[in-house]
């Protein structure tokens, strides 16, 4: 159930900066410059799925009754 949410969260995210980022008629065009707090939104989506994987190992490992 965890992972289902966390897998939803991650997709909505990029969802949103996908739309975020194309320009009218939803084209992308001329690439923006990267944003303003650009790397700590990358580090917290790392984050993010770092936790994911501990998630599924610690599953992984739950699963197999060790």
């Amino acid at each position: 159930m965890r992972r289902t949410t966390l897998a939803a969260a991650a997709v909505a995210l990029l969802a949103g900066l996908t739309l975020g980022c194309t320009g009218p008629g939803g084209t992308t065009g001329k690439a923006p410059a990267t944003p303003a707090g650009y790397s700590g939104m990358r580090q917290k989506v790392d984050a993010a799925e770092s936790a994911l994987a501990r998630a599924d190992r610690d599953a992984a490992r739950d699963d197999t009754g060790r």
